[in-house]
């Protein structure tokens, strides 16, 4: 293994002493062999010298990119490593899937640490391709690579204190690793009862009040701002007095925005708003790495070589990502190099006909011709309810784009069944369709569109490419990316990824979307853990009630 040794001399930023000023790092065999003042006339690294980026809680899989390329897009924005969640994956291919992650981001200087996924599949409501109990946990949560229990979804399962999900707790405790949380809206008495469980953090609070309940019970909050789910503007003013429970994440970032910057973007918007430097920077840097016991260094004596060089400290532009030692950026460019890797995936479903995508008037509810509806929010996961005047057509409910009351489809991709029909407001298109299998937390297929015609066709391309995210405009004009690993990921460059992305994001907002990021939008529609009107493969389902509202034919 290549050993690298070499000094640095610049204004270092000390976060545990809260002091910046001139100094000499001397690095030998990746550690930091010491730390010497020095002058500023002796200064030779122009910026500053500070602890790397942690994201402390992602989904890789949500970047659409496999571990080792989402590697190389991250250290451009001085991000050294991530804490993340697999569960994309393993609700497709179970342990071989988890297996892949950690063996895949082994194989570049990236320091990934993975969690044990412990809702897999995520509810009994829906369809996914692979299950992992207790006893798989637990064997998981022994090895080196799994660092923590990943968020416990199942926060009615940890209340009630169902077995299977007592036991999961119970193997992380026994290892010594910490309990992810997740719990949107969960407050007072039974906030306290979920955290006492052992539950150490959440990263769903999108109230100042939510947030400030939690902390009140000692969790750790950690400030989500990703492609869809945004609660950054809600929570930041906590770090100014919570300094020591707060962390950074994206939770899913896709392609083209992680190309755009990572945690270091938040660093520059707290700044701006007159956080406290070093309060930002143990959110970003130092309160990840000791919340989860990671092998990141700190910028401290004998601390792997883990740290960057920023321009300035108010908008943080790297020009310099090192780990263990290793210089990762060269002339603006990773130097981090693309790996091959042999796909995987679990992919059983026939094409669609338009016909199967009608909805009959008898089989969907409604009040005085008021239907169910599911309004999607812009840059959050949860979902409004609404009842609107359905417009039919013969026997049959209808999209109104007129009134933007489109049709969303959610098919079963693992075995054949009948395909799952609601209505969905917000997405805004006015012809055309939407589809995808990236689709959480089972990854079925998701689609939205404005025709059946349209519909079918964007569906039928991802089933044809076993795995991926469509546009059509239902006439002459398609865009597909490929997504053959899991129907999640490519392997291939990850910058060429991500203009792909970017194209088929534009094609979308080109057929009427207002949403800020459709896609992702669209791949929580089926994420019925978050509140209030969701759509599985088996059927419409509120999660007030945690209940159906309609079932599959």
């Amino acid at each position: 293994m290549q050993s690298y040794n070499f000094s640095l001399k610049g204004n270092l930023v000390n976060v545990h002493t809260q002091l910046i000023a001139p100094a000499e790092i001397v690095v030998a065999n990746g550690i930091i062999q010491s730390i010497q003042p020095i002058s500023e006339a002796e200064i030779t690294t122009a910026g500053f010298i500070m602890p790397g980026f942690i994201d402390s809680h992602v989904h890789i899989e949500s970047s659409m990119l496999i571990p080792s390329e989402f590697a190389r897009i991250a250290v451009l924005h001085g991000t050294v490593s991530t804490v993340s969640d697999p569960h994309e994956i393993a609700n497709v291919c179970g342990m071989e899937g988890v297996e892949f992650m950690i063996e895949n981001g082994k194989k570049v200087p990236f320091k990934f640490n993975f969690g044990a996924p412990s809702c897999v599949p995520a509810t009994i409501f829906e369809t996914a391709g692979a299950a992992l109990n207790s006893d798989d946990v637990t064997k998981l949560l022994q090895l080196k690579e799994i660092k923590y229990l990943s968020e416990m979804m199942n926060f009615p399962g940890v209340l009630n204190k169902d077995p299977e999900v007592m036991k999961k707790i119970a193997a992380a405790h026994q290892a010594g690793k910490p309990v992810d949380g997740h719990a949107p809206g969960l407050r007072g008495d039974m906030a306290k009862e979920y955290i006492e469980a052992g539950i150490s953090t959440d990263h769903e609070c999108f109230t100042m009040e939510e947030a400030l309940d939690k902390l009140t019970h000692g969790m750790k909050i950690i400030i989500r701002e990703g492609s869809a789910a945004k609660n950054f503007e809600a929570l930041i003013d906590l770090v100014e007095d919570h300094p020591n429970m707060l962390l950074f994440c994206s939770d899913d970032k896709h392609p083209d925005s992680l190309v755009d910057g990572h945690i270091n973007q938040l660093c520059a918007r707290a700044i701006a708003k007159g956080i406290p430097l070093f309060n930002v920077l143990k959110a970003a840097c130092v309160n990840p790495v000791k919340h989860y016991k990671l092998e990141v260094g700190l910028l401290r004596v004998g601390d792997p070589a883990d740290f960057i060089v920023v321009d300035n400290l108010t908008q943080f532009n790297v020009h310099q990502t090192y780990i263990d030692g290793q210089a990762l950026l060269k002339d603006g460019q990773s130097t981090i190099q693309s790996v091959a890797c042999a796909p995987i995936n679990r992919f059983n479903c026939e094409n669609i006909t338009e016909a199967m995508l009608s909805i009959q008037e008898t089989s969907y509810p409604a009040v005085e011709g008021a239907i169910p509806v599911i309004e999607a929010l812009d840059g959050q996961l949860i979902t409004n309810k609404l009842f609107v005047q359905g417009k039919k057509e013969a026997d049959c409910w209808v999209t109104d784009t007129q009134n933007d009351v489109l049709k969303m489809v959610v098919v079963n991709r693992y075995t054949a069944a009948p395909i799952a029909k609601c209505f969905i407001k917000n997405f805004g298109l006015k012809k055309g369709a939407i589809a995808s299998t990236v689709a959480h937390d089972s990854h079925n297929i998701v689609a939205v569109g404005a025709t059946d015609e349209a519909l079918a066709k964007a569906i039928n391309m991802v089933i044809d490419a076993t795995g991926g995210v469509s546009c059509t405009d239902g006439d002459m004009l398609s865009l597909l990316l490929p997504l053959p690993i899991a129907g999640l990921m490519s392997a291939n460059d990850g910058f060429k990824v991500a203009k792909q992305y970017t194209a088929i994001d534009a094609m979308a907002k080109s057929l009427g979307s207002t949403l800020s990021a459709p896609f992702m939008t669209l791949s929580f529609m089926a994420l019925l853990v978050i509140p209030h009107l969701k759509l599985s493969d088996k059927g419409l389902f509120d999660g007030d009630s945690f209940s159906f509202i309609t079932n599959t034919p």
